[in-house]
């Protein structure tokens, strides 16, 4: 009999129990997402740009709430985190850099290139550290509520500020600018800078304000869909002169960290060591001991 003798009934063949649709749900959203960013190349190489920001956007919004949904309805799974991981590096790190160099960039040559280029690859590199830093037993607690560096959606919605500024008639900004702008928002996503992530923050809503939270959504999208771009500038600049207030807060919960830790340390001192002059004199009774000879 071989090991791969399946007739022999002593064999059993491996088997695959079914799979729960709810662990279906988030990967669904999640392959939603990468289509959106596939189509966002595909758009930006036919010259329509409009088209492949708000696709880029949608792809955002799905990768904010695939996770939300996933631990809403426990569908949480490793197959799923490592999809998503995948699926933000082609949405937000080699879509957008591909939609500069298509849009603009190009005119720069290999330089353009090489700026685009350098966009996706911090991208990526920004994903794996987030993957291997996730369970580090190390972080203080304080620091589940920071990224570090700018997060991968973000990056992705803050790169293509120059196309928003183009799209309000602000005027194109010259081609080495934007190039230089492509290499500070990688900068920013590689960099250790702790970036607030909102997490902390209580997702219940008071029973006398949950009808003014409904106003207060539908205005804000109604705003996205008239005015895109003006909400897609403002909140880009606004976000990036948030990023020190991030920093500031990271830096004054640590220190109070350690100030706790410091008063709240006991300092005890150790039991003075035997000294080697009590180490080499026995112990012994003055009267019983010979007198010394002369």
């Amino acid at each position: 009999m071989t090991p791969y003798d399946f007739k022999n009934p002593d064999v059993r063949r491996r088997r695959f129990r079914p799979i729960p649709v709810r662990m279906l749900v988030p990967n669904v959203i999640t392959l939603l997402a990468i289509c959106a960013g596939l189509t966002a190349i595909r758009l930006s190489i036919e010259g329509r740009m409009t088209l492949a920001v708000y696709a880029i956007v949608f792809a955002a919004a799905l990768d904010g709430i695939d996770g939300r949904v996933a631990r809403l309805i426990k569908g949480q799974s490793k197959f799923g985190a490592e999809l998503d991981s995948l699926a933000d590096f082609v949405n937000f790190g080699v879509a957008p850099g591909l939609m500069l160099y298509f849009w603009q960039l190009h005119e720069l040559g290999n330089a353009g290139w090489i700026a685009a280029m350098v966009f996706a690859i911090s991208m990526c590199l920004r994903l794996a550290r987030f993957n291997a830093t996730l369970d580090d037993p190390n972080k203080p607690a304080f620091a589940a509520n920071f990224f570090t560096g700018v997060p991968a959606p973000a990056g992705a919605i803050t790169v293509m500020l120059p196309i928003y500024a183009a799209f309000l008639d602000l005027g194109r900004w010259p081609a080495a600018l934007t190039a230089g702008y492509t290499l500070l928002i990688a900068f920013l996503m590689v960099s250790r800078l702790p970036v607030f992530s909102g997490k902390s923050m209580r997702m219940r809503v008071p029973p006398e304000l949950v009808l003014p939270a409904f106003v207060a959504v539908i205005f804000f999208i109604a705003l996205v869909i008239s005015y895109p771009w003006y909400v897609l500038s403002i909140g880009t600049v606004l976000y990036l002169l948030c990023l020190p207030l991030g920093y500031k807060s990271y830096r004054d919960q640590a220190r109070a960290m350690e100030a706790a830790a410091s008063s709240g340390a006991e300092v005890s001192s150790p039991p003075s060591a035997p000294t080697l002059a009590n180490l080499s004199e026995p112990p012994h009774d003055d009267d019983d001991r010979p007198g010394r000879l002369h």
